[in-house]
């Protein structure tokens, strides 16, 4: 049996005939029990009923006194409009309901017109006062009443137009199909202005479902679980192969948890995304190499019995204006789920960061999707700011969400207007949640891994909370060539599109690996602290064939190995010896090597690079770096109630972290400090 909330979610869809017999019948029985969404559901089907019926026609002085008297059953007194207050006479449209007729009629009239501006959403009706003509009003919802209305003259307030071109409809069978948006939304037929605000005329009903999402009992927040990396034998496992990861999306979450004073959900913490949200102070590469690596080794701060190694990798800097021109489709989830504020207004708020830094050269392109998709602003270019953030202005949020036709499109219009030798990519928002189309994650990957061989890239940027679908984000972003963050704040905005932009949009090798051989004769066991789901198989490392992750421009990628010594008595896994084979081990003072494969970005050969790091080389005092790093580890291994968190504690975290802020430009060890008291305070 549906639940209020869910009732009210497909309603819409209900009245459209847009839901399976199952979904029908159960709706059915459910309005039979229920009279509070019986009446829900008659309010809005004769509200959208009468605005089918309603005829086009000139604009007179008194459309607006027409309107509410075929609404309300009001009548036209001398000197004012008197609103009778029975209920009787607004049967089928509430209040709420009123107001997103009236909203949706009179822009329907007035935006047709050449002399109108558009009307003034939110919590009011507003009417317009038309250029020439005498006479515009204002009328508030929250004043209808038995009382006498006062009609009060207002300033026009001037919005550009959103979408009233056509758009693509991909959700079907052919991808050349081009439709009408009124034909993607009922009701809307004729009414151009309708188009772009159809969803936010209709508040009652689009509020009343994005107000249940934030609610603890509809949270549907969704993480892939985590099985930890285990120790393993180096005499029977050498090698440790894995993918580079540069996402951050974890920590970002983990730190929109604690700021609700509620500690974090274990499996949406990532320690290696913890570990990589902050730069360090690696040498840079030398040559025309796009990286270098940095080893480091000391005692572990959890367990004093075993050792930490640290694996750096930093990339190479490219200054902003001798990077290759963009070509960037924003893909932008506009569904009703998105409308809350930290959703669609911080998306807004984001990418006009982004758009401020385009340049000339540059081009930007937006697509959105929510019962269907559509494409917004064709390639403009990247001086064209007002152009952009018009077309960003003009969004807003209603309706299902149709990701999968939304992002064919996305690398429809990537392919369109591709840049030789420039970066091509798509930058999806959304909190998530994908439910029409291509929505299962294996059709989702499927989709995106035929799309990356175009040279196209994805970058995915998670927004919200309560149904925000951290598993499906991670996974587009890594089979999509690119990366992903989390965005909970503004301040995060700018740290991904301004202060990191390069290393977010600026590919200079992909299919990044390590494999790292571990001597015996030094090394009992090892773990690599995270990167669960990127590990590789040992033969993974040699085909080229095989995916793997990314690194931007001036990008640092952190990995931390607990290492067992060989002269350990601690017991570890083992496995029966060899039956018919048998293992040498070489006298050597070597403790590990290194090995890296990458490619060009726009190359399908990879290249390796090999280092060797002896015993000798690991001694001396732990870098800020490492002592970082490693606090950030330990952070991450409490947060996950680890089985591996040994003598773990806040107060070893804190005691590093502060002696390991160094310069801190922007404030983010700082910021982590308070994250780690607060995280204290709340796990008691």
């Amino acid at each position: 049996m549906f639940k209020h909330a869910e009732f009210r979610k497909i309603i819409s869809s209900y009245i459209d005939g847009e839901v399976t017999q199952r979904e029908r019948d159960m709706v059915a029985k459910h309005m039979e029990e229920c009279r509070a969404c019986k009446r829900y559901h008659d309010e809005l089907k004769i509200s959208r009923g009468y605005l089918r019926d309603w005829k086009d026609e000139e604009l007179t002085p008194d459309l607006e006194v027409r309107i509410r008297n075929s609404f309300l059953g009001s009548r036209h007194k001398k000197g004012g409009i008197k609103m009778k207050a029975r209920r009787s006479i607004i049967i089928g449209v509430g209040s709420l309901g009123l107001a997103a007729v009236l909203a949706l009629v009179i822009t329907g009239q007035f935006m047709t017109n050449p002399n109108f501006r558009q009307m003034i959403f939110g919590g009011s009706i507003a009417a317009v006062k038309p250029i020439g003509i005498e006479g515009g009003k204002d009328m508030k919802t929250d004043e209808i009443s038995g009382k006498e209305i006062t009609l009060v003259e207002k300033p026009v307030q001037v919005e550009k137009l959103a979408v009233t071109r056509e758009v693509k409809d991909i959700s079907g069978p052919s991808n050349s199909k081009t439709v009408p948006l009124s034909n993607m939304i009922p009701g809307a037929e004729g009414r151009p202005a309708m188009k772009a605000h159809y969803a936010d005329a209709m508040t009652y009903e689009a509020d009343s479902a994005a107000a249940i999402i934030g609610r603890e009992d509809f949270n549907t927040e969704a993480y892939d679980r985590i099985y930890e990396n285990r120790f393993l034998s180096a005499k029977d496992n050498p090698y440790s192969t894995f993918s580079i990861d540069v996402d951050t999306a974890s920590y970002s979450n983990i730190r929109r948890f604690l700021n609700m004073n509620r500690m974090p959900v274990q499996d949406s913490v990532r320690i290696e995304e913890m570990i990589n949200y902050f730069t360090y102070n690696y040498n840079e590469p030398k040559g025309d190499k796009p990286f270098n690596v940095t080893v480091e080794m000391h005692n572990c701060p959890w367990n004093e019995k075993r050792r930490l190694a640290l694996i750096g990798l930093q990339g190479r800097n490219i200054d902003t204006k001798d990077l290759p021109a963009s070509n960037l489709v924003f893909l932008l989830d506009v569904s009703g789920s998105m409308n809350q504020p930290n959703k669609l207004p911080l998306l807004k708020q984001a990418f006009k960061l982004l758009v401020n830094n385009l340049r000339k050269q540059d081009r930007a392109s937006i697509v959105v999707y929510a019962g269907a998709a559509g494409l917004v602003l064709d390639s403009a270019r990247g001086d064209e700011k007002e152009k952009i953030m018009m077309a960003l202005d003009s969004l807003k949020a209603g309706g299902s969400t149709a990701g999968g036709a939304g992002i064919k499109l996305a690398y429809e219009m990537a392919k369109k207007n591709f840049i030789k030798d420039g970066n091509n990519r798509v930058i999806l928002a959304t909190d998530g949640d994908f439910n029409i189309g291509a929505s299962s994650d294996a059709e989702m990957v499927r989709l995106i891994e035929d799309r990356r061989d175009d040279g196209i890239f994805l970058t995915t940027l998670g927004f919200g909370m309560g149904n925000y679908k951290d598993s499906k984000m991670e996974k587009l972003a890594d089979k999509g060539n690119g990366n992903a963050a989390y965005i909970d704040n503004l301040l995060e905005a700018k740290k991904v599109f301004v202060n990191e932009l390069n290393s977010t949009l600026f590919t200079i090798a992909k299919d990044v690996k390590l494999q790292i051989e571990f001597n015996p004769a030094k090394v009992k066991a090892y773990r690599l602290i995270g990167y669960e789901n990127r590990m590789l198989k040992k033969e993974d490392f040699n085909d080229d064939k095989k995916d793997a992750g990314e690194l931007g421009a001036g990008h640092s990628v952190t990995a931390l190995y607990e290492i067992v010594p060989a002269d350990s008595t601690e017991d570890i896994p083992d496995v029966d010896p060899m039956k018919y084979q048998k293992t040498v081990t070489i006298p050597s003072d070597d403790v590990l090597t290194v090995k890296l494969r990458y490619k060009n970005p726009d190359e399908d050969k990879s290249k390796l690079l090999e280092g060797v790091i002896l015993d000798s080389d690991l001694s001396g005092k732990a870098s800020e770096n490492f002592l970082f790093a490693s606090a950030v580890a330990e952070f991450g291994l409490i947060l996950r109630r680890s089985e591996h968190k040994g003598n773990a504690s806040y107060e070893s975290v804190l005691a590093r972290a502060r002696s390991s802020k160094g310069e801190d430009k922007y404030g983010y060890r700082a910021e982590f400090i308070k994250l780690v008291e607060m995280a204290e305070i709340l796990d008691q």
